[in-house]
């Protein structure tokens, strides 16, 4: 029978997981708020990074920068399919209290992720100058997006190896040592992106090897804190990593596939825009770093809620799981609304912050207006898709992201364009996620329902 809500924790040392007693809303809370606290922290100092760029008033710089992140979106989209095994993994694995075997999955994976994201890293390199061609670069747009590329991409093995660090710290429960982890990135760009910029006169390409100093810090800050609190590392073997690589291919693979609807519709929304103008570009550049500033929450409560779920999954309590979930969806809907407002309120003065002219303005303040509506739909596909990833439901989660990404948006972005330009396009991806929103949130509870009914704790 599941625990009471109320419940308290036993103290530290009777060895009973965080999270599978006490109350589900505290732990979401908690979770999602600290999580919140670190990516906004990053998100916030990339709009920060791109305001810098627009101050040097080059509108072909700030959209070269706009287009680059459309690939380092592609990236870091998957390394988030590669983290998600990770917390699922070992959170399951501490909920069952096998330590013994946590360390051990954490070990391999984190291998296993810096492999597979320096790999991917390689691969696109090559390919640069093509995947901006077909992103609609041209000119001086199209160069400065090169470079800047060609600077950051190298690294990504090291923001892989810092985001492994941040999952296993949140697989643990530590959320509050997660939250410092994504905090250094946060300062390392706030304190070396004006000296690089402005003061060396280094223009977009300061603000790239600002991003690779980050990532070195944030490996090394998540490092210490994994090994000077947690006994959650060990010296890797090759037999170890092989055979973990099963049970961590078995989730990343569909994970990836997953995480990777999102750039490609994004990239597909920029090649829309791209048709109307740089001033055009440069809007969807604002968008795409506001976006993540404002709603970076939703993606902290799709991460939070994993570990949760997962403990609780492990200690086979699949009440305070479905519990977990709705106690989400509440969280979700208050902060959607309270964001909305938020950027209602401050269109104007954002669009003014970036020297936006005309048509940028016009684009990004529309935005604003109708963000909630958009982002509610999108939301509901996010934490559904934590709990599919979680609870060993991949496929699903990949099914769903992929038909918002594809079904969902396409056809209506390019519909929206066609009759009403870039606003237009913007309407279209949120009518096009209704469906797919609420099909997601119904059939997650279905999957809780399932695992009741088999009650297995596969490993």
């Amino acid at each position: 029978m599941d625990q009471p809500k109320t419940e308290t924790a036993p103290p530290d040392d009777a060895g009973t997981p965080r999270f599978v007693v006490g109350s589900t809303m505290r732990h979401v809370l908690v979770m999602s708020s600290t999580g919140a606290a670190g990516l906004i922290a990053i998100f916030l100092v990339d709009l920060v990074s791109l305001m810098y760029i627009s101050w040097l008033k080059d509108p072909s710089m700030t959209a070269g920068v706009g287009l680059a992140t459309v690939v380092m979106f592609l990236t870091m989209s998957m390394n988030v399919g590669l983290m998600i095994p990770i917390g699922a993994l070992v959170s399951r694995a501490l909920g069952a209290r096998d330590h013994k075997r946590a360390r051990e999955l954490a070990t391999s994976a984190c291998v296993l992720m810096v492999l597979v994201s320096t790999g991917i890293s390689a691969l696109l390199l090559p390919f640069v100058p093509r995947l901006l061609t077909l992103l609609g670069a041209t000119g001086q747009t199209g160069e400065v997006a090169k470079h800047f590329l060609w600077i950051m991409l190298p690294t990504n093995g090291l923001m892989a190896l810092g985001m492994a660090f941040s999952t296993l710290l949140r697989a643990a429960g530590d959320a509050r040592r997660s939250m410092f982890a994504s905090l250094s990135v946060a300062i390392v760009t706030v304190l070396l992106d004006p000296i690089l910029i402005f003061g060396l006169d280094l223009r977009s390409n300061g603000a790239a090897i600002t991003i690779n100093v980050a990532r070195i810090v944030y490996a090394y800050v998540g490092y210490r804190y994994v090994i000077g609190h947690y006994a959650l590392l060990s010296r890797p073997t090759v037999a170890g990593v092989m055979r973990d690589a099963r049970p961590f291919f078995a989730i990343a693979i569909p994970a990836i596939l997953t995480n990777v609807a999102a750039p490609v519709s994004s990239a597909f929304f920029t090649g829309i825009i791209s048709r109307f103008g740089d001033e055009a570009i440069a809007a969807s550049a604002i968008i795409d770093r506001v976006t993540p500033v404002a709603f970076g929450g939703l993606f902290a409560m799709a991460a939070a809620i994993g570990p949760v779920m997962g403990q609780n999954w492990g200690a086979r309590r699949f009440g305070r799981v479905r519990q977990t979930l709705r106690d989400t969806l509440l969280v979700m809907v208050l902060y959607i609304l309270a964001v909305w407002l938020m950027l209602y309120l401050i269109r104007v003065p954002l669009t003014q912050a970036f020297n936006a002219p005309p048509l940028t303005a016009d684009i990004v303040q529309f935005f604003c207006q109708i963000s909630g509506l958009i982002w509610f739909f999108i939301g509901l596909v996010l934490v559904s898709n934590s709990a599919f990833n979680n609870l060993g439901f991949p496929l699903l989660s990949t099914f769903f992201n992929w038909g918002r990404a594809t079904l969902g948006m396409i056809p209506f972005a390019y519909l929206g364009a066609q009759m009403a330009g870039p606003k237009g396009a913007l309407v279209g991806i949120g009518a096009g996620s209704v469906a797919f929103g609420i099909g997601a949130v119904i059939t997650s509870f279905w999957t809780v329902r399932r695992l009741e009914r088999q009650a297995q704790v596969p490993l």
